[in-house]
Formats: structure tokens, sequence, C-alpha cells
């Protein structure tokens, strides 16, 4: 009680004070949860970044092991039939040898699930290991079987370290033998991966408690400062403080508005507009269906559907300009072959594609190169070229590789040399950083046409792989 009356007999600067000093605490420890929060979940999305960049890095060493075992035994696999014991035998010894690490080795097995080979784990040997799964009920050989069959790919599960007798996470890469009926791999240990992900976890987690106490620190000495001096704030510096706080809450505001402003005028100029004259369209269909008008309701229709179709395309050009997948699913000469179709179609303009079968590959700067330069040509020659026949021609060579796009149209401007344009430009500055170069010539006049000829150099090829598919196409 006694308490309770000091409190009361508090003078009106004391009291102030402390009705000043709660909203100061509650909102400090409202914004040290809000950057605790804030804190976690940045930290959360960088360690998952890397975590995927130091697991895609463990991945490309796995493909690199496989790469380099079947380079080793390809010229014994390319020659021997489906079942040539000696070359099985040869294969299986070159395999055995092929330990790398602490703990890296390769294993076989037939599609029938025996263990052909496993040099660090020789029990798994000339047993059958079908249905066999990992402490978690993952299945292990299974899998491998499965990713043979479709060619190749990847698997992860718990496995047995060799070194320590542990178990640990492992990523494995595996590809088919089909002849023979294997599946060939390798696998690697991902545990320092994930000991790196758990000690940057703990990192953050031990930041954000040391925040928490410098907070709660600088909070006390900011409650005893707020009691220690009374009234040293009077109702003109409140009045200041309120004002300030309502220009900063306006410059947010403002703010705010100007980034939905700008996001609006990107709505509005782009897929909305196609998306406004459909519901125009639907709409005036919709009046003249109710006025009984069946044959005056299919023009607006039929406009609205093509309007729709229009927007469909649209999202679906933004989304293969951003990146085709083809590109990267099948290759460098599919994804301009699918380019040159769709540009024929879109334009009616009659073009050609060619390409010639050769065993270098093109690497992935090389191929995103050609790929763009092949879009900005063609972008240019439907906006400014008039022309009727376009052919692409792209094919690997004993210097490297060219790529040659022709069209009938009535050629550049003869006050615009070669890489004035903002789009050969683009193409000149694309291929310089590769070491490449662009030739253009063009001519004026009915008999006109513009060439544009990139040619890259060997360095940007692929060696030939001795495990080539045939009729690979050049650039995949």
């Amino acid at each position: 009680m006694r308490g309770i009356r000091n409190l009361i007999s508090l003078t009106y600067g004391q009291k102030l004070s402390l009705v000043a000093a709660i909203p100061l605490v509650a909102a400090v420890a409202a914004i040290a949860l809000l950057v605790a929060y804030e804190s976690r979940a940045t930290a959360e999305r960088e360690i998952q970044a890397l975590e995927q960049r130091l697991i895609e890095a463990k991945k490309a060493e796995l493909r690199n092991y496989v790469t380099q075992a079947r380079n080793g035994f390809a010229y014994i696999y390319g020659r021997a039939s489906p079942d040539d014991g000696v070359a099985k035998n040869l294969v299986t010894q070159i395999l055995s040898a092929m330990i790398y690490g602490k703990d890296g080795f390769f294993f076989v097995y037939d599609y029938d699930g025996n263990n052909l080979v496993s040099p660090r784990q020789t029990e798994f040997i000339n047993r059958n290991w079908v249905g066999l799964t990992d402490s978690d009920g993952t299945p292990v050989v299974d899998e491998f079987i499965s990713l043979a069959r479709q060619g190749a790919g990847w698997h992860s599960f718990m496995w047995q370290k060799p070194s320590t007798g542990e178990e640990a996470q492992m990523i494995a890469y595996v590809v088919g033998l089909q002849d023979w009926r294997w599946a060939v791999g390798t696998g690697v240990f991902i545990d320092d991966i994930v000991a790196t992900v758990a000690n940057a976890r703990a990192e953050v987690e031990a930041r954000v408690q040391r925040t928490f106490r410098y907070i709660g620190a600088i909070v006390l000495a900011a409650v005893l400062i707020v009691f220690a001096s009374g009234m040293l704030l009077n109702f003109r510096e409140r009045r200041l403080a309120d004002a300030k706080l309502k220009e900063l809450t306006q410059r947010v505001f403002d703010a705010q508005e100007e980034e939905r402003g700008r996001v609006a005028r990107e709505l509005h100029d782009g897929i909305s507009q196609i998306l406004v004259g459909v519901r125009y369209a639907l709409d005036n269909a919709r009046r003249r269906l109710e006025r009984g008008d069946d044959d005056g309701a299919r023009d607006p229709l039929d406009k609205g559907i093509d309007n729709l179709g229009t927007a469909i395309t649209e999202v679906r050009r933004i989304s293969r300009d951003l990146r085709p997948g083809v590109l990267d699913d099948l290759g460098l000469g599919p994804a301009v072959k699918a380019l040159t179709d769709d540009f024929r179609e879109r334009t009616g303009i009659e073009t050609q594609f060619s390409t010639v079968v050769f065993r270098n590959r093109l690497d992935q700067d090389a191929k995103i190169a050609l790929y763009r330069i092949a879009q900005e040509a063609l972008t240019n020659i439907e906006r400014h070229a008039d022309a009727t026949r376009v052919t692409i021609d792209l094919r690997g060579h004993k210097k490297g590789a060219t790529m040659r796009i022709t069209d009938n149209g009535r050629g550049l401007p003869r006050e615009q040399g070669a890489g004035t344009g903002i789009g050969l430009r683009n193409m000149q500055e694309r291929i310089e950083q590769l070491d490449g170069s662009l030739r253009i010539l063009s001519s004026r006049g009915p008999r006109g046409g513009t060439v544009i000829e990139v040619t890259l150099p060997l360095s940007r090829l692929l060696p030939p792989q001795e495990d080539a598919t045939p009729n690979r196409k050049a650039g995949t």
C-alpha cells in the first residue's frame, strides 16, 4: 500500500517520465522481436543459398568423376558386345581401382540388383541388394537401377562412411550402361555441408541472442536516463516530436504510393490493357446475347478470344525471352529451331534453320550468347527489314563454331554502320566477351539483304567425349 501511495504521490514530471518509459520499453521490445525475426529470416535465406551452392558444387564434382570414369573405359565398352565377359571384367577392375579421398569410390549394380563393384565395402560384392533402404526408409539400390534405366540421375540417402563407420548423408550420381544393363555411379558425403550449415545457424542464433542482450542493456540505460532526467522534455518538444513523426509517416506513405504507382504503371502498360480489352469484348457480347442478338455477339466474342490469346502469347513470350527452358533441357540447336518456328508462325516470314552434327559441344556461355544473338537478329528483321525469307545456319568446324543469319530484306541504312544500333551493339558486346567475331554484310536495293555471321573460337567448344551419343546436334 505504501508503494502505491508513493507512486500516486509522484510529481507530474516523474509521472510523465514513467508514462514515457512504458511505451519506450514496449516499442523497443517490439523492435527487438522484429529485428530478431528479420535477422533470422534473412540469415536463413542466405544459409539456404549457401547450402544450395555447396551441394551444386558437390554435384558438379560428382559429374566430373563419372565423366572421367566413363572416358577411362569407353574404348572397352564401345567395342564390347552385351555378353562380353572379358570386357566386363576389365571395366570392373578399372572402376575398382578408382578410389579417391577418404571415402570416395565407384559402385556398380546390374539391373537385377547384384553388386559388381564396391572397393571400399567389399562385403557388398556378388550379393543381391534389391529392396535395400537406408535408416530413413529411402530406397537405395532400387533407385540406382531406376535412374540408370532412365539414363542418369541424382539420388540422396543415408549411408555408412567407409572411413569411420558412421552414417551420414550421401549424394550419388548414377549413369546407365544400357548394353550391359549396369548402373554405374559414385557418391560424396555431405556431412561437411550439414556441419557448415549447422554452424552458420548456430552463429546466427548467437548473434540474435547477443543483439537481444545489447538491446536490453540499451533499454535499461534509456529507462534509467528517463527517470533520472525527469522533466527535461516540455510540451513544445513533444509537439515538435509529433510533427516530425507525422512528417516521417507522410514520407513513408509517399514512398509507398510512389512504389504502388510504379507497379501499377508497369501492369497497366502491359498485360492489363489486353485483359481490359477482353473484358469489354465479353461485356459487349453478353449485352448482345441478352438482347437476343446471337449473331451480333459472335464478333465481340471472337475479338475477346483473340485478345485473350494475345495475352497468353505475351506471357509466354516474356517467360521465354527471360530464359528459354529448351536451351537448358535440349541445347542450342533445338532452342534456335524452336525460336525460328515461333518466328515463322508469328510473322509469316519464311524461316529455315539448318545445322550439322559435330561432336564438339559449346560451353554454356557460348550457347546463351548465340541464342540471344539469334533472338536479337530475328527481332530486328521483324521490325525493320521487310524481309520475306530468313535462313539460320549453325555449324562447327576446325576453327570453332559459326552461326550465319541471312535475310532478303532492305538492308541496313548507309548512315548506320555495324554496331551503331542498340541491337547490333548488344550483339557485338556479347560476342566480344567470348573472344569471338561478328561480321555484318548489308546492301540496299531490290536485291539487298543482310548477313550476320558470328564466329566463336575453338576454345569455346568442349573437347569431344568418347561416350557422346550419336546424332547429337551442334551446341547441345
